[in-house]
């Protein structure tokens, strides 16, 4: 298990700043390929499936865990692939908890 996929989701309050710069990068590289920082405000990961089902499985898998960390991604459901959007709604950008669940959303890839 990662470091980060070892952590638990801190509910933002608001009033920090967006993650940045190279503490920004510094988070990209511990995360397992894939995911992609999107004009340094949302991370954003497709995973491919071979059919439909195990797309929606994994999408369930996702959604649940979601539910037990308090932090809700954005999750798009097509034949074969889930893309999965995370940011921080409350800055407005993203968190050491964004990480934290991209970490986590890695490890039910296969189970």
């Amino acid at each position: 298990m990662s470091e980060l996929a070892s952590k638990q989701c801190v509910p933002c309050r608001g009033g920090v700043p967006p993650l940045a710069g190279e503490e920004l990068a510094g988070y990209q590289r511990q995360l397992d390929g894939g995911w992609e920082v999107v004009d340094g405000h949302h991370l954003e990961k497709t995973y491919r499936f071979e059919d439909f089902r195990q797309a929606l499985d994994f999408t369930v898998r996702v959604g649940e865990m979601a539910e037990e960390q308090g932090h809700h991604p954005d999750i798009l459901l097509a034949w074969g692939r889930a893309t999965v959007t995370i940011w921080t709604h409350k800055i407005d950008g993203l968190t050491e908890s964004d990480f934290v669940f991209a970490a986590k959303a890695d490890q039910l890839e296969s189970v």
